[in-house]
């Protein structure tokens, strides 16, 4: 794969006020969960009701920016002269760091028997959640070294311990992974798109390939009597296909807009591939469903479509208009997402281990506590920008 000269090497700032806003509603709609009496258009809809609200479209808007995102960074690891070995083990520890960090944050929810623990459960799930930080953040060049490595090789040890602290309901030792929680989804999403990405150099025309490759397959996967047995690795594969087929879109996107020297003001490729979108995923409903919970192709091809509309938008709003001071309140969460979305964790274990009770029960039902979700974000947004100046970043 070469470098290529053209927008990849520069700053698009509308990516990153896409991230910030898809954050800052996954941390707004995560407290929302907890909140009782909030309408359904506020939840996630349920699994059999052919129907999505914008809470169903947090997840997918990351995968999307996931893969938008791709061609920038290999690009920029190609202007740094980093070598294939390099740019492979690189993404390899990403995705792998992901799915670990996934695994573990499902365990501290739930299959755990507390009393053969020999730690309270919300102790060991403070752990889980607050190891991410010494062992993933970005320490500055002047930084100890020996510090450094103590913190990050620390950490690994302690979630190595946890490991085996951990005593299932079944009486097991070990953890299992259940599902692969959120982070673990994006990163099996990851590794087989980039991975794919990498091997076809990232040529358009393969990934549209593998976009309609991933929808089919999670067709088939979906289809009852079809030949991918549910238990199966093919059902396994099809099932991250499900989320691959996002990230991948989002690609396409980034190589239909950016790959070239300047960008036209009205890009009927990308009004082309909307149409697309929305097309194939309407197309598939009527067999299908949309349904976030069951992963369908027609919620998936619906979400791309409304992702690339969002991010057109905010591409002529701020590239073209250059309207962008109304961003400055998102960034923050742009620059550091790992760390936003672990955070409200670590607070939360934090609380339930010392038996910490903050917000008042009011503060949880109704409009009280939709008014309180949105501060929480809020607050949140500006630790963000405290840990940012204190170079507090994590960075897999």
């Amino acid at each position: 794969m070469r470098v290529k000269e053209n927008l990849y090497n520069k700053r698009i700032i509308s990516i990153d006020a896409l991230r910030g806003i898809t954050i800052f509603v996954m941390i707004f709609v995560n407290e929302l969960a907890s909140v009782k009496n909030v309408p359904q258009w506020m939840k996630h809809m349920p699994a059999d009701a052919d129907a999505m609200t914008f809470v169903d479209l947090v997840f997918p808007s990351f995968l999307f920016i996931v893969g938008m995102s791709v061609p920038f960074a290999f690009n920029a690891r190609l202007l740094k002269g980093d070598s294939t070995k390099t740019i492979w083990s690189h993404t390899l520890k990403r995705a792998v760091a992901l799915i670990i960090i996934g695994v573990f944050m499902v365990n501290a929810e739930y299959g755990y028997d507390a009393s053969k623990m020999l730690i309270a459960p919300a102790i060991w799930g403070l752990l889980v959640y607050a190891m991410p930080i010494p062992i993933w953040n970005k320490y500055p060049k002047d930084f100890p070294i020996w510090l450094k490595n103590t913190l990050q090789y620390g950490g690994m040890l302690v979630l190595i311990g946890l490991y085996f602290l951990y005593v299932q309901d079944t009486g097991d030792i070990g953890m299992t992974p259940k599902w692969w929680g959120i982070l673990g989804l994006i990163g099996w999403a990851y590794l087989f798109s980039v991975v794919y990405y990498w091997l076809v150099s990232g040529r358009l025309w393969a990934m549209i390939t593998f976009l309609i490759f991933c929808i089919a397959a999670n067709s088939m996967n979906l289809m009852e009597g079809f030949l991918i047995q549910q238990s199966s690795l093919l059902s396994f594969i099809a099932g991250h296909l499900t989320h691959a087929s996002l990230v991948s879109a989002g690609i396409i996107i980034s190589l239909l807009f950016f790959d070239q020297k300047v960008a036209p003001k009205i890009n009927w490729s990308i009004i082309g591939f909307a149409v697309f979108f929305f097309a194939a995923g309407f197309f598939l409903r009527p067999y299908f469903g949309i349904s976030k919970i069951k992963g369908t192709p027609s919620w998936t091809m619906i979400s791309a479509g409304i992702c690339t509309v969002l991010f057109y938008f905010l591409y002529w709003l701020m590239e073209i208009k250059k309207q962008t001071k109304w961003s400055n309140f998102f960034m923050p969460a742009a620059a550091n997402p790992l760390l936003i979305y672990i955070l409200p964790g670590v607070i939360y274990y934090f609380n339930l281990a010392f038996k910490i009770e903050i917000i008042p029960e009011y503060l949880r039902e109704g409009v009280p506590g939709i008014i309180w979700s949105l501060v929480f974000s809020t607050i949140m947004l500006f630790v963000m920008k405290i840990c940012n100046k204190y170079k507090i970043q994590l960075h897999l």
